[in-house]
């Protein structure tokens, strides 16, 4: 079985693993804090891997927005990111200058779709989204188990949705304020909510807004790309499951009957906890590490 290794990038933390198969072998956690200094760990702990045995392929699985098109002169490259230090990244090359392996970059979020996808509680689906709630809000696509890129990849986190009557919170995010990231994310649930998310009880009123707003984005999702699973993830959802329930409270109400009541009733099958929980990325690193070897082995 091929030795792979995956790089997931997220906002706070960089975790580098290496699999067998798809299946976690070791995994080293690191903060992320400059380019630099996150790639460097993850490579040195890959290298280390590597010295033991070949690594056959590399999986980049990154926060966005990220270049995924393979034919543009800046593939995977960091956009515009109000993460300080990240904009205009070049990860891809990074990787590059050290490894000769096949490699394959893509969204954390489309990532984690593929892993739940392959292994978690969208198999079977042949549309469905993964969302990610943590630090920022990711969304990620796949149609036919194929991630969805266009000009450049889902940005649902940026969606400007309806807000629940009454509800001022002007919203975190520093490019469009109450979009669905600037209202429910980790740092907007630390502006809008009393006292610390995780202090505060799950039946708490000031919970009802967070609950509509996620529902909205729910409700849109069903509207537009009709899939098959909706699977939240994420630091925020993991540790406050409770706003997936409110969600698949209030979904309904806002379709207003639309679908009709059998659809209504499938939603608690429809939107879902991930099966893999916070190994959905690392896993779905190792799986663009997989697609990576099989495309380079298909062309040879």
């Amino acid at each position: 079985m091929a030795r792979l290794a995956g790089i997931e990038l997220g906002g706070t933390k960089c975790i580098a693993v290496l699999g067998e198969g798809e299946r976690i072998a070791e995994r080293r956690v690191f903060p992320t804090t400059t380019p630099e200094e996150a790639l460097a760990a993850a490579l040195a702990a890959i290298t280390d891997w590597d010295k033991a045995a070949p690594v056959a392929a590399i999986g980049i699985a990154s926060f966005g927005p990220v270049r995924v098109d393979p034919r543009a002169e800046d593939y995977g490259t960091i956009l515009d990111t109000p993460k300080p230090g990240w904009a205009r990244a070049k990860l891809l090359d990074m990787v590059r200058a050290q490894f000769g392996c096949p490699l394959m970059l893509d969204t954390d979020v489309n990532a984690a779709a593929l892993a739940e996808y392959e292994h978690g509680a969208a198999r079977g689906c042949s549309t469905m989204v993964y969302l990610t709630i943590g630090t920022g809000l990711g969304g990620g696509v796949l149609v036919n188990g194929q991630p969805v890129h266009g000009r450049l990849h889902p940005e649902i986190g940026h969606l400007r949705l309806r807000r629940a009557d009454g509800d001022g919170f002007g919203g975190a995010c520093p490019f469009h304020g109450d979009c669905i990231e600037g209202l429910i994310a980790g740092p907007a649930l630390h502006a809008r909510l009393p006292v610390e998310p995780g202090l505060l009880d799950p039946t708490a009123p000031e919970w009802d807004p967070v609950g509509h707003d996620l529902a909205e984005l729910v409700a849109f999702l069903v509207l537009t790309l009709s899939p098959q699973r909706i699977v939240i993830g994420g630091g925020v959802a993991n540790r406050q499951p409770h706003l997936i329930e409110r969600a698949r409270r209030i979904v309904p109400s806002l379709l207003a009957g639309y679908l009709g009541p059998k659809e209504t009733l499938q939603l608690d099958r429809v939107i879902c906890p991930p099966a893999l929980g916070d190994d959905a990325g690392p896993v779905g690193a190792l799986e663009l590490a997989g697609r990576a070897l099989l495309a380079c082995t298909a062309g040879k």
